[in-house]
């Protein structure tokens, strides 16, 4: 039995597809488009799905859509009505879009259906609806290694619900408590996201990374004023602050004039300022955290926990609930936002609709280590290595393994492209840049000269499993980089913090014995791997271990800023050309910057 699930239509469409309830395919649009977090009806990654299980269509007992555009219709209407007149222009922009399309919904995805499949037809049972959340906990849960599991989902919004808890057992899953929009964490962090310029719904993971610089100045001023959190952590925000609801903007003249400054420019520079305010709403959007799933463990102890939703990107936030909150066994969705919501979508329909039996049959989940996008055949790579005139030579996975941690140790710049392509919005090793992390100045090579970003941005290490607890506090595997841990006082290297003339400045002195990956606070972003998940990279650091005695390099995605990660060999030949990379491997092929 096959299920396609759908995402689209807000932001970072995809599509996935189920066989009898393992995972064949799972991609998303933006990595064939090349818009980044496009939310186009993910046309061409349906095809992928089918085109990877040899199928059509035809042969898909159901198509699931990951939320209820009803009930958000329902929703944004009695939002506006509740905040007139405040909302009409922002009001009279989206309800001309509800009044040609979105209210007829169904009627719209079957007719972009057919246009894939002209035989689908539609027979009334075929597609289904699960609501926002319903769909993020199903993608949390059904994939998880845990049998029974509390279940907490934060984001923007869905329909209504902005943060819920739920409790899967088996193939189940019981919702248990919510809140409802305007209330919504994910917005607070978007609202401040956007006050210091960066993108909504795209840029949350830059203001976690600024964050470290900062200090907690105004968390106090956040609390008094912006939201009241109980000692359950639930909260409720005060709106007078905010202009989400029912205008263009995500804040209010009020949240400017509380901060004593209007919003950054995007692009400006980002001063000392800035930084602590990233670092309060950090803060804040932790202690909220912190104290909801503290509490949950108080009510459920001794239970797993599954997180998704936007929120559950933010690693720090994850590594804080690791240690603190009680729980031990955390398992995060990789694509904890709306991509994901596809795979929710199409596990909801199978194990709750059809009733189908859910098996934990060892302690791995079912994501396959989330390589579930296209891989490229060597025909297709040699075709496009030649139309691009590039000197390029073929290697067993021997040779290439070494030949690469020689390039690493000599501190060349690697885009690294193997295997199928990641599901989710991290690189875990399938379409990467690599580096050594040893080298003091290959954070600011990397954003400089290859990723054509802000200098503040740090780098995650991945690091063989079995030696991560030699170097970070983490005490548990971390195989797609969704938590934080700290580099172990042993390893760092004491620094002169006073000879630097500003915070970044100071940044770019070595804190540890491998500053390529310590983040200002000591921390890293961390990526375990092991031979049975993921033997490809297992082999590739192993060898570059024999040969440095560290085991570890830097992982960052193949792209430059504002760009999707790589999916086509093509993609991956551009990015490289148009960047100070020095090395490109495809498969087993090895390029340098020489042409004939």
């Amino acid at each position: 039995m096959y299920i396609l699930g759908i995402s689209a239509y807000y932001h970072d469409s995809a599509a996935c597809l189920l066989m009898d309830g393992e995972i064949v395919a799972a991609v998303q649009e933006e990595r064939f488009t090349r818009i980044k977090n496009d939310s186009a009806f993910p046309e061409k990654s349906i095809k992928y799905c089918l085109d990877h299980a040899g199928i059509t269509l035809t042969e898909i007992s159901y198509i699931a859509y990951y939320e209820k555009p009803f009930l958000k219709f329902e929703r944004l209407l009695e939002t506006y009505l509740a905040f007139a007149p405040a909302g009409i222009k922002s009001f009279l922009k989206a309800f001309p879009s509800w009044l040609k399309d979105k209210l007829f919904f169904k009627r719209m995805l079957i007719k972009a259906l057919q246009q894939i499949d002209p035989g689908w037809e539609y027979d009334g049972k075929n597609l289904l609806f699960t609501d926002h959340h319903r769909s993020h906990a199903a993608s949390a849960f059904y994939p998880s290694p845990f049998h029974r599991a509390v279940i907490l989902t934060a984001d923007g919004v869905g329909e209504w619900m902005t943060t819920s808890v739920a409790v899967g057992t088996a193939n189940k899953i019981e919702n248990i408590n919510h809140i409802n929009f305007p209330h919504s964490l994910g917005l607070l962090y978007s609202a401040f996201t956007y006050y210091l310029g960066f993108k909504v719904n795209c840029d949350e993971y830059k203001v976690m990374g600024l964050s470290s610089y900062g200090r907690p100045v105004y968390v106090d001023r956040i609390l008094e004023h912006l939201i009241d959190v109980k000692q359950d952590g639930s909260y409720r925000l005060n709106m007078q602050y905010f202009n989400y609801a029912a205008g263009l903007t995500m804040t209010s003249e009020k949240f400017n004039g509380l901060f004593e400054s209007p919003p950054r420019v995007p692009g400006s520079e980002v001063t000392a300022f800035h930084m602590d305010i990233a670092n309060s709403i950090q803060q804040v959007t932790e202690l909220v955290m912190l104290r909801i799933t503290t509490d949950l463990y108080r009510r459920y102890p001794g239970a797993d926990l599954c997180l998704a939703g936007g929120v559950a990107l933010n690693c720090v936030i994850n590594g804080a609930i690791l240690k603190r909150s009680g729980f031990k066994n955390i398992w995060i969705q990789p694509a904890a936002g709306d991509a994901g919501g596809c795979l929710g979508a199409a596990y909801a329909v199978y194990y709750e609709h059809l009733q189908q039996e859910r098996l934990i049959t060892s302690c791995h989940d079912k994501m396959q280590s989330a390589l579930l996008g296209p891989s490229y055949k060597p025909a297709e790579i040699e075709r496009v290595l030649s139309f691009h005139n590039l000197r390029f030579e073929k290697m067993d996975d021997d040779e290439l393994y070494e030949t690469i941690a020689v390039d690493l140790a000599n501190q060349k710049v690697i885009g690294y492209f193997k295997g199928r392509m990641e599901f989710g919005p991290r690189a875990l090793g399938a379409r990467s840049i690599i580096a050594d992390a040893r080298s003091a100045e290959m954070q600011s090579i990397l954003n400089k000269k290859i990723k054509f970003r802000e200098s503040f941005r740090p780098f995650a290490p991945v690091v063989l499993e079995e030696y991560a607890d030699e170097y970070f506090d983490l005490e548990v595997p971390s195989p797609y980089m969704l938590m934080v841990g700290k580099v172990r006082s042993e390893k760092r290297i004491p620094a002169n913090f006073e000879l630097a003339t500003n915070v970044i400045e100071s940044a770019k002195q070595a804190r540890s014995i491998v500053p390529a990956i310590t983040h200002f606070d000591f921390t890293a972003r961390l990526q375990t791997v092991n031979s049975e998940q993921h033997p490809d990279l297992y082999k590739l650091i192993t060898a570059f271990y024999g040969l440095t005695g560290c085991p570890m390099i830097i992982n960052t995605s193949f792209n430059r800023m504002d760009e999707p990660i790589v999916c086509t060999p093509a993609d991956a030949v551009l990015c490289y050309l148009g960047t100070g990379m020095d090395v490109l491997v495809i498969e087993n092929y090895i390029v340098r910057k020489q042409t004939y």
